[in-house]
């Protein structure tokens, strides 16, 4: 009962991240699992599968806040979960001592990649439409990263789309959160295909379920009001730490180093925020000299 409780609050905790934040879900998720021994395919799985009403629940919520734009949805869903199929499909086939290693490696580089993303100011919105050519292979190889590494479509799909600026990032987190249903969809099917119904954890996926669902509506609401750039570091520094102790011990690596690796990463992460919180105050500053002051009487 009371790892059940854990795994509840585990995916209260993702869910909060993650329709705040537009990524982190799975990120989160799997990355727990795997630190509690559960093998990657499984993990991958039953993340998945919660993953269908959990992104249901988000989308709506986001889309009664007025944060989804239906034709970006429409363009990256679809390629989105081809690549989600096919990575399920390819993560079936390895073994444990194979994928471990393999889904850790692509957890710690997005990790990474959400650290530098999130250190770094946000572009502002720019005009105009997200491009079809730009959004169908984003998709694809989102999909694809997310059931391979257990989680990705969040980042991979909301950095690209904050970087193209062309949607705001309320707009940008809940179309790519309302997307991810058909992805986590396509993905359980690869599941399905690949490891029969005894690839999934049943107490699991429901457990994260069930976390999942009362953390989207409130999400979605805390989406206009919560730092993203810190959010965004603070997941990507949990990330990098929890699977570095994988690579490590993949590596077998002396205690030594491993030691310098983790002070090397705490470092980074530290550094980086500092460099979010410096960079959200510059925007907060830019944003106040622009102001104009009423005249006064």
């Amino acid at each position: 009962m009371r790892k059940i409780i854990v795994l509840a609050l585990v995916g209260l905790a993702a869910q909060l991240v993650d329709g705040a934040l537009g990524m982190g879900y799975g990120l989160t998720s799997t990355t727990l699992l795997l630190v509690a021994g559960v093998a990657p395919a499984a993990a991958s799985a039953s993340v998945h599968l919660a993953e269908v009403g959990t992104s249901l629940a988000s989308g709506v919520a986001h889309w009664r806040f007025g944060n989804v734009d239906w034709q970006v949805v429409r363009r990256i869903a679809l390629p989105g979960a081809v690549g989600a199929f096919l990575g399920a499909t390819v993560l079936s086939a390895l073994s444990t001592a194979v994928a471990a290693p393999w889904v850790a490696g692509i957890l710690f580089a997005l990790g990474l990649t959400l650290l530098v993303r999130f250190a770094r100011p946000l572009p502002p919105p720019r005009p105009g439409r997200t491009r079809r050519r730009f959004l169908a292979p984003l998709g694809l190889v989102a999909g694809f990263v997310d059931a391979t590494g257990g989680g990705g479509w969040g980042p991979v799909a909301t950095p690209s789309l904050l970087v193209d600026g062309r949607l705001a990032p309320c707009r940008v987190i809940g179309s790519v959160d309302t997307a991810e249903v058909i992805v986590a969809a396509a993905a359980s099917a690869g599941f399905l295909v690949g490891l029969g119904g005894a690839g999934f954890l049943g107490p699991t996926v429901l457990a994260l379920l069930a976390g999942g669902l009362v953390a989207a509506p409130l999400a979605a609401w805390l989406v206009r009001l919560v730092p993203t750039q810190v959010l965004g570091v603070a997941v990507g520094g949990m990330v990098l730490l929890t699977n570095a102790r994988v690579l490590a011990h993949a590596a077998d690596l002396p205690a030594a180093a491993v030691a310098i690796g983790y002070v090397a990463l705490g470092l980074a992460w530290l550094a980086a925020t500092l460099l979010a919180v410096r960079a959200m105050r510059r925007a907060a500053s830019a944003a106040m000299a622009q102001v104009v002051p009423l005249p006064t009487t």
